[in-house]
């Protein structure tokens, strides 16, 4: 995996191709490529590197009206040329690239090696290559040789296809990896990600699982496995170009942390009963009709990374509220255990893109046992929006840095939505409910004074701890999994070891490791539970252990206890993880940059994880 562009139409591709590579960087990659077509012969430009790299190698005179490019992540393979996308048939007239997994490409490569072919790379893909030469013979098309080519694939891809025997068209196919097709005039694009063409259109169609687009400049056509024709519906791009830009601020990630007051809005618009303290949810009531959510005996949220950390905090809010039994699974192991899930069990699938291959394999196994599944998802659309049973998009905008920050705060809103949804039928009073609704309406601005008071200060401690080899990042209750994202942050964009810990947990273990060179980071507002919390901090310092608190304005805390104090505006408890999420991702970024990391494209790391 990570990325996909390709274009045809009267304009040249190359430009077009590269710019959509460009748009989709952020989404994590080592090696990047092009090809297109020249004197009705293919030419292929690729490389490890970042896409600038492969513009410096792409002759400036070069004009195609058709071309297909690739960022890739690697999984076969180390990065280098030969491993980089598209990749080639034994003659050089068809190219490939592809995001997903080939599981049985070893058995494939073996028996296309026995029939004569020779293979240059160390990746699934090129299996693909090959299999398509394999069958395009005589009358068949490309269209119809990539079909039988995929047939024989066990796996997952994202695919698309070019030909110099035909190069008036471009074939694309999906299975579990996404793909959209851009709609224009005299000229159709095809993309992994719709960043990476929202530059010239806004008309997209969503290729589903199993379909095969053929894509001339002039028109689409669309087949279903069975090889029918279908007619598909136009979608339209709600957002424009203008933010995909960093707007000023020296990365994305920077600019997405001070996006969140507004992101947190735009989650909880349309959605407050200030009137009934209460939630507004369409896709509740579609999912549970009457008193139908009486009905639900458990609930399972499902995530994967940052969002399985929303889902703890969703754990909290809807065993408090609900008093339903609720847990939190990895939706990457879901599948491998035997779930106790039936007709009586909610699961809710959070995912930012909508596309994590994991997440979406254990919506499927969920559904197929019977439960109703509610999907908490950004990008409007995508795979999981399309296959959950009803949901709530969080629209927080494209969210580019590859660390998750605003989806990660709206994913918590929208599971306190629901908790206070249910809760409100079940067991929270009015007088409660409206409790509730009164702070969330003011929390918008208490996460502006957050940003307000806290970024120079947190900016100091960055400059002061980015020497440090580890962390202990600490909390109690609702804090432990901000505790958790806290530590996921420092490790995804500095490269710094840190764990997150239960505060109560750390004498089990964890304190071993307290030395003067070993900071802790305490998230300890004053809740009903701050004492405690006092108690895991004496812990610490009694063994020389430096030691950060991040607390509320009115918490007092015994002189000398901490070497550094950070304070947010006061809160109701349920909330104090929204504000206290922002200091966190803060210090995490100002570290990263101090140690001089890629911030918006941490190593090893991709926005979209599409492969399992």
């Amino acid at each position: 995996m990570c990325g996909i562009v390709g274009y045809i139409g009267g304009s040249n591709a190359v430009n077009a191709v590269v710019e959509g590579l460009h748009r989709l960087e952020y989404r994590g990659y080592d090696s990047a490529g092009i090809t297109f077509l020249e004197d009705r012969e293919l030419k292929t430009i690729k490389d490890k590197g970042r896409v600038a790299h492969l513009v410096d190698m792409i002759p400036p005179e070069i004009f195609s009206e058709v071309a297909i490019g690739h960022t890739r992540w690697a999984t076969h393979g180390k990065p280098s040329h030969e491993n980089a996308h598209p990749h080639h048939d034994c003659g050089g007239t068809i190219s490939v690239v592809h995001n997903g997994i080939i599981e049985n490409y070893i058995l494939l490569k073996e028996l296309l090696i026995k029939e004569g072919h020779k293979f240059v790379s160390e990746t699934d893909t090129e299996v693909i290559a090959h299999l398509i030469e394999k069958y395009y013979e005589g009358s068949i098309v490309l269209e119809q040789a990539v079909k039988m080519a995929i047939d024989s694939l066990e796996g997952t891809y994202g695919l698309v296809v070019l030909s110099s025997k035909e190069p008036d068209k471009i074939i694309a196919a999906r299975r579990a990896s996404p793909i959209i097709l851009g709609v224009g005039d005299k000229e159709n694009f095809v993309a992994s990600d719709a960043t990476a063409i929202v530059k010239y259109t806004k008309k997209i169609i969503y290729l589903e699982d199993g379909e095969l687009a053929v894509l001339t400049r002039n028109d689409i056509r669309i087949f279903n496995q069975r090889n029918i024709k279908v007619d598909k519906k136009i979608s339209s791009i709600t957002w424009d170009e203008k933010h995909t830009s960093k707007d000023g601020y020296p990365h994305f990630m920077l600019k997405e942390i001070h996006e969140q007051p507004g992101s947190f809005h735009n989650t909880l618009a349309g959605h407050i009963d200030a009137e009934e303290g209460t939630a507004h949810l369409g896709g509740m009531d579609n999912l549970f009709p009457g008193n139908s959510i009486h009905r639900i005996r458990r609930i399972v949220i499902l995530g994967c990374g940052t969002s399985w950390h929303a889902g703890l905090l969703g754990e909290y809010y809807l065993e408090r509220l609900t008093g339903i039994p609720t847990e939190v699974e990895y939706a990457s192991e879901f599948r491998y255990r035997t779930p106790s899930i039936d007709e009586d069990t909610f699961v809710i699938a959070l995912s930012q893109s909508g596309e994590t291959a994991d997440t979406m394999a254990a919506i499927k196994e969920a559904k197929n046992r019977g439960a109703k599944v509610f999907g908490i998802v950004n990008v409007i659309g995508s795979s999981v929006s399309r296959e959950v049973n009803q949901g709530l998009y969080i629209h927080v905008g494209p969210e580019i840095g590859v660390a998750s920050t605003k989806a990660f705060l709206s994913q918590a809103a929208a599971l306190f939505l629901i908790a206070l949804y249910i809760g409100r039928k079940k067991i929270v009073s009015y007088k409660e409910g409206m409790e509730y609704i009164a702070e969330l309406e003011k929390l918008e601005d208490k996460l502006r004074a957050v940003l307000a008071g806290t970024e120079k200060k947190v900016k100091e401690l960055a400059e002061k701890y980015a020497s440090y080899p580890s962390f202990l990042y600490l909390g109690r209750g609702l804090n432990f999994p901000i505790a958790l994202e806290g530590a996921l942050k420092l490790k995804e964009i500095s490269y710094i070891h840190a764990e997150g810990y239960p505060a109560g947990e750390m004498k089990h273990g964890p304190i071993a490791l307290i030395d003067k060179n070993f900071p802790a980071f305490f998230v300890a507002p004053g809740d009903e539970i701050f004492e405690k919390s006092l108690s895991n901090i004496q812990e610490i310092k009694a063994r020389d252990g430096k030691i950060i608190i991040l607390t509320d304005e009115g918490s007092v805390i015994p002189e000398k206890l901490a070497d550094d104090i950070i304070r947010i505006p006061a809160t109701i408890e349920v909330f104090y993880p929204f504000l206290e999420i922002i200091p966190l991702q803060l210090f995490a970024y100002y570290i990263a940059v101090k140690k001089d990391r890629d911030v918006d494209k941490p190593r090893n790391l991709a926005k979209s994880v599409t492969v399992e």
